[in-house]
């Protein structure tokens, strides 16, 4: 038996909750030290489900008890608990991540759903242009199977997540690193469907952000100068234009207070159907528009 910081003991799955609530107050608000207990619950080897629900008064070994402890002290410096761990899921895939990739998001997931959704009987060529992790390509591929997917990032160390987590996930999804500000590689596909999520948060937000987040996520994936907040946008559609083909889409994650410069954006780059989609918050969080011609 272990006893952490504050004195609490650590030997069945009910004390998980107990000892995050302690050990965690003041980091992270209640909700989520819940939803990081049941994270926690799922990772531990050899724990029985009953009807579908763990039984609270579970042993745990040793083993798992060091490695709960170690974790808690992780969290407690702030630490994801995707970096933690090593992987989160992502539309039911597997997905490893490091200090070189973003974690994914609720949000992005929406992303994934809205295209998959709109384009279930697509099989042409989809870009996701930014593709850090690989996980929206990797949605894409395992949910639109007569699609080819080229994924993209400025960073190799990116790429080489995202590869292999196509491997884990068990698809076939053509990686490159590429920067959006000097395409020369993308020029040579035809897209049906271009999708993205690049940084899009303002210097100046970085004030509303948690520690978790800046300590840890990589900035450069984040965060983008005030002075040109819509810098990725305007290159992707400048691409765009010399690799979608007419009728083609658009997907983009966007930053909810930017929307209706987004809009007046893809209006400059001749966009029709142009939509502003909310995220489950009711954020502008995503935009959608099809090329003309």
């Amino acid at each position: 038996m272990l006893i952490l910081t504050m004195g609490m003991k650590l030997q069945t799955l009910r004390d998980i909750r107990t000892c995050l609530s302690g050990e965690l107050r003041g980091v992270y608000p209640e909700p989520e030290i819940n939803a990081l207990a049941s994270i926690i619950i799922k990772t531990i080897p050899d724990i029985k489900k009953l009807h579908q629900i763990y039984d609270p008064d579970q042993p745990l070994s040793s083993e798992s008890v060091k490695r709960i402890i170690i974790i808690i002290k992780e969290l407690r410096k702030g630490k994801p608990i995707q970096y933690i761990l090593g992987y989160t899921d992502f539309y039911n895939c597997f997905i490893r991540v490091t200090s070189a990739t973003l974690i994914p998001r609720q949000e992005t997931e929406e992303l994934a759903d809205l295209i998959i959704k709109e384009n279930k009987s697509f099989n042409g060529s989809i870009i996701d242009i930014g593709t850090g992790s690989g996980c929206i390509a990797i949605a894409l591929a395992k949910n639109l199977t007569d699609s080819l997917i080229t994924g993209t990032d400025n960073s190799s160390d990116a790429i080489d997540v995202a590869r292999s987590n196509a491997d884990i996930n068990k698809v076939k999804i053509n990686f490159m690193q590429e920067d959006i500000f000097n395409p020369d590689k993308l020029l040579s596909i035809k897209a049906g469907i271009i999708v993205s999520n690049p940084p899009y948060v303002r210097n100046s937000e970085k004030s509303f952000m948690h520690r978790n987040i800046l300590d840890y996520e990589p900035a450069a994936a984040l965060f983008v100068d005030d002075s040109d907040p819509l810098k990725y946008y305007r290159s992707i559609l400048e691409t765009a234009k010399k690799i979608l083909l007419p009728g083609g889409k658009v997907y983009c994650e966007i930053n909810e207070a930017l929307g209706k410069e987004m809009l007046y954006l893809f209006e400059e780059f001749k966009y029709t159907e142009t939509v502003l989609v909310r995220d489950m918050n009711g954020k502008d969080r995503f935009i959608k528009g099809k090329r003309n011609g």
